[in-house]
């Protein structure tokens, strides 16, 4: 029966409740029966959403001073985070919070303006007042009586600022109170953006989500103060705590899902399209507020305004503090099994790292201007070889990868990667004595010979990185050397060449890597010289490569044979580290979500020259026919490149086939120029020495390695190219799918949006 809304009898009920949780509220309202209101009784759902908008904006409005209030505004709260998603799953009701309450209005009808307010705008701005309320959410500071209590409206949000950090330097008493309060309102919060979730992946959907766009406006007074509380909860927490160890099993650590439920809203709130949009300001210069008239207006969204604007070094040295701690907590390793707390948000992390570097050039260049940029790599080089084998993580590895690819972009990353390795994280991967660069080419290596097929799509980035880093590199280790050899080998294989359009440009990737190394860092690679010189005939192979009809179609039958993608034989795997756990594939039944496909290669970046100087000069496009590495001339087939790529789908499908002429086509331009040169003038000489000395010794042939040069030898060095990521359209999309797919699945108790029918993905079991 339809229930009029003046019953407030009926009504009070659903929130008088003393002390239920927010689990109690999910086990009470089950999902069929909020369908079942939804269908049959509409009027009564709409009336229960007004109604408990209405009891949460009372509740701002008076400062929650008594229990009671402060309990409905929970239930409240609780009750809308149960029912939101069903409120989005059906497109008929999607405009319902668009829509004015009658005599819903603040000041119950007598000011029209404030009447209009759609239901939406109101709950916004209620949670986000609730979220500084003193004595609920926030330290009083008054000491006095309740009388005398802070005036809700009068009150600076910014003096209440949850934690210091960025622009605030007052640490608050922690209050487990307050923090659970907290983050039921973030989860409400939470719940509001989560339309984005029921609206199918589009690019042209537009990236504005209207409860993020409204919430991050200058509609809501608490913008700043709330994204400052959100940023420095997150990158403060220490979740080690005292140094005790076991003290997480002594007592509950409540600070840990307020700082996900934090991450979580921010990054939701720093879902903005950067390529559609004018890039945040980046020169950082302002000095009063955020707000400054005098500045470019930069972004609407003030969360993504503020965030391109923080510039004080002492700023950014917290964020990147705390992110570094937080992403090496799992790596963190004790004599005490399960003696230190592990947490679980990485994900959430590397997004919210994302986010930063890309849109605060500023942090960018700080994060890689020392060493520190190393606390940040080594635990993504940590995960990237933990997932490569567990199909449900194949997300982690594409951010993992992108940021990587968006730093090596940079000069100075290659140049800190020639730091010593000493940190011993286990990882199962081969022992070894080195730098950085090598510890993130094994890394690499191990990801491209034994991770799991969907990977295949990202072998392109992966050498993409260690092309961009490659010039910079100083000396590498013998088995960084041997791994880079075995992927040549690999690679150059005449199946693996013929059996897809792209598959040539890995080859051309790795003799771009060596090209650079010769020219540039001779000097200190003599373990990569001995390597090429060792596996020289792979490169004669390359120059000699068969292109006559009988030889492909006999090489695509090898294929059909060996499904295997890549050999592990010719490269000697070693031992790996004491302590490490071989990567695991997902326990059958894990939950997934479903990705949209990334942009390949040439839309994900975009090719710049280094000068004599140092400065990057974006290469423009060039025509067709020049294009030198072999990318695809715009006739070539390559829209269907990404099942191509996958051994497993056969060429005889009539999608594409390998003809001579195509082969031709790009092995007139492999760069052969400059090893071609290097063997010929050391092969003669390295025989010589092991005639001479009857030598079967390497140290003796490294030696002379060492101390030979090729000045004068080689061709002209040629210029560097970088390719630098580019953000797109494609991108944006990947990245929101990707951020509500780890949300969907991080908020299982309770289970905010399971079984609910959700459209920007698919949920499939491993």
């Amino acid at each position: 029966q339809p229930v009029e809304a003046t019953d407030d009898a009926f009504w009070d009920q659903f929130w008088a409740d003393t002390a239920t949780s927010v689990q109690d509220v999910f086990a009470l309202v089950p999902a069929a029966e909020i369908r079942a209101v939804r269908e049959e009784s509409p009027s009564n759902l709409a009336t229960l959403c007004y109604k408990a908008v209405e009891k949460l904006v009372q509740g701002a409005e008076s400062g929650c001073h008594s229990e009671k209030e402060k309990q409905i505004v929970l239930n409240c709260s609780r009750l809308l985070t149960r029912v939101l998603p069903y409120i989005f799953e059906d497109p008929d009701w999607r405009g319902f919070f668009w829509s004015t309450v009658p005599g819903a209005g603040r000041g119950g009808g007598e000011e029209d303006d404030e009447n209009a307010r759609p239901l939406a705008e109101s709950l916004l701005l209620a949670i986000a007042d609730l979220l500084f309320c003193p004595d609920f959410t926030v330290q009083s500071h008054r000491r006095s009586t309740v009388d005398s209590a802070e005036d809700v409206h009068s009150l600076d949000s910014c003096e209440y600022i949850w934690e210091a950090g960025v622009g605030f330097a007052h640490s608050p008493q922690p209050n487990y109170i307050h923090d659970m309060n907290r983050m039921e309102l973030l989860k409400l919060l939470l719940t509001c953006f989560s339309e984005a979730m029921y609206l199918p992946p589009a690019p042209e959907s537009g990236s504005t989500n209207p409860w993020v766009q409204f919430f991050c406006s200058t509609e809501n007074r608490h913008a700043l103060p709330l994204f400052t509380s959100l940023l420095n909860t997150v990158c403060a927490y220490d979740p080690v705590g005292y140094g005790i160890p076991y003290n997480h099993l002594l007592f509950s650590d409540y600070r840990e899902p307020l700082v996900e439920e934090a991450a979580q809203v921010l990054i939701v709130t720093l879902d903005h399209d950067n390529a559609s949009s004018a890039s945040p300001t980046v020169d950082g210069t302002t000095t009063g507020t955020a707000m400054d008239d005098a500045d470019p207006p930069g972004p609407e969204n003030l969360f993504v305004n503020y965030l391109s604007r923080i510039h004080r070094e002492e700023d950014f040295q917290f964020i990147l503090k705390g992110i570094a701690r937080l992403l090496s907590n799992p790596l963190l390793q004790t004599y005490l099994p399960n003696s230190t707390k592990k947490i679980q948000f990485h994900q959430e992390l590397l997004v919210l790292f994302w986010k930063l570097c890309d849109f605060n050039k500023k942090f960018l260049f700080f994060v890689l201007k020392s060493s520190d940029v190393l606390d940040i790599l080594v635990p993504i080089l940590f995960f990237l070889n933990d997932a490569r084998a567990d199909q449900s993580r194949v997300g982690l590895m594409h951010i993992g990868v992108f940021i990587l690819l968006l730093l090596s972009g940079e000069r100075n990353f290659g140049v800190r990667l020639n730091k010593p390795y000493s940190v011993r994280v286990p990882m199962d991967i081969p022992v070894f004595t080195g730098t950085h660069a090598d510890l993130l080419i094994v890394v690499f290596h191990k990801i491209i010979t034994s991770g799991h097929q969907r990977l295949q799509p990202l072998f392109d980035c992966l050498l993409t990185i260690v092309v961009n880093v490659s010039p910079y590199l100083k000396s590498l280790s013998m088995v960084t050397a041997n791994k880079l050899l075995h992927l040549l080998e690999a690679f150059s294989t005449t199946w693996f060449l013929f059996s897809a359009a792209q598959n040539h440009h890995l080859v051309f990737f790795l003799l771009e890597v060596f090209n650079n190394i010769i020219q540039y860092q001779f000097d200190g690679n003599s373990n990569l010289v001995y390597a090429i010189i060792r596996k020289r005939s792979v490169f004669h192979q390359l120059a000699n490569l068969p292109t006559d009809p009988p030889t492909i179609h006999k090489a695509l039958q090898r294929r059909r044979r060996t499904p295997e993608p890549l050999s592990r034989t010719g490269s000697q795997e070693g031992t790996s580290m004491e302590g490490s756990r071989p990567a695991a594939p997902a326990e059958p039944g894990t939950l997934k979500t479903s990705l949209v496909a990334t942009p390949g290669i040439d839309k994900l970046t975009e090719k710049s020259q280094v000068s004599e100087d140092g400065t990057l000069r974006s290469l423009e496009p060039e025509p067709q026919q020049s294009s030198e590495d072999g990318s695809p001339a715009k006739g070539e087939p390559s829209q269907a490149w990404r099942e191509q790529r996958r051994p497993s789908s056969s060429s005889a499908s009539g999608q594409w086939s390998p003809t001579p002429e195509w082969v031709l086509s790009w092995k007139s331009k492999l760069p052969l120029q400059t090893i071609m040169r290097l063997l010929q003038v050391l092969v003669p000489q390295v025989e010589k020495i092991c005639i001479d000395k009857g030598l079967t010794d390497e140290s003796e042939i490294l030696r002379f390695l060492q101390h030979g040069t090729l000045v004068g030898l080689l061709p002209v060095p040629h210029p560097i190219l970088i390719r630098k990521y580019q953000a797109n359209s494609g991108t944006a999309m990947w990245f929101r799918t990707y951020m509500w797919g780890v949300i969907y699945l991080r908020n299982a108790d309770p289970p905010v949006w399971y079984d609910t029918d959700v459209k920007l993905f698919e949920i499939q079991r491993v």
